[in-house]
């Protein structure tokens, strides 16, 4: 990977999983960020460029998400994000919100149906971005 020896290769790739659990979408991001921004990757630096990358991510992904939703959709997506990364039941929100924003956001990508009644966010990285935005 990147040309890097291979005890480097795999902490960059272990980190890189970590950081994406694997999205196919995020890791194209992050990797080609890698590389056109770093003249050498190394490992131990990583922590340091994340700020870097959340941020490219943000304008060019997140942003772009939460731009189209309602204001009802954006109240109910910092509310997901407020209460972490699992999945949530759709009753502990009560009747705050219809259940049609809940098939709003399915539909829209941003929210995953992980059962009857039982929703999370598309990714933690996602998560993230909201917990910094609100």
């Amino acid at each position: 990977m990147f040309g890097l020896p291979l005890d480097i290769s795999e902490k960059v790739a272990g980190w890189l999983h970590k950081k994406t659990f694997g999205h196919p979408y995020f890791l194209a991001c992050i990797c080609k960020y890698l590389m056109t921004t770093e003249k050498q990757i190394e490992a131990h630096k990583l922590e340091t460029t994340w700020p870097a990358i959340l941020d490219q991510l943000d304008r060019e992904k997140f942003r772009s998400d939460v731009s189209k939703l309602s204001a009802k959709e954006l109240e109910l997506i910092h509310h997901f994000a407020s209460l972490g990364e699992g999945e949530v039941s759709a009753d502990h929100f009560g009747g705050k919100f219809q259940r049609e924003y809940f098939a709003r956001l399915v539909g829209k990508g941003l929210l995953i149906r992980t059962g009857r009644g039982r929703y999370k966010l598309y990714h933690p990285l996602f998560c993230e971005f909201l917990q910094q935005t609100k």
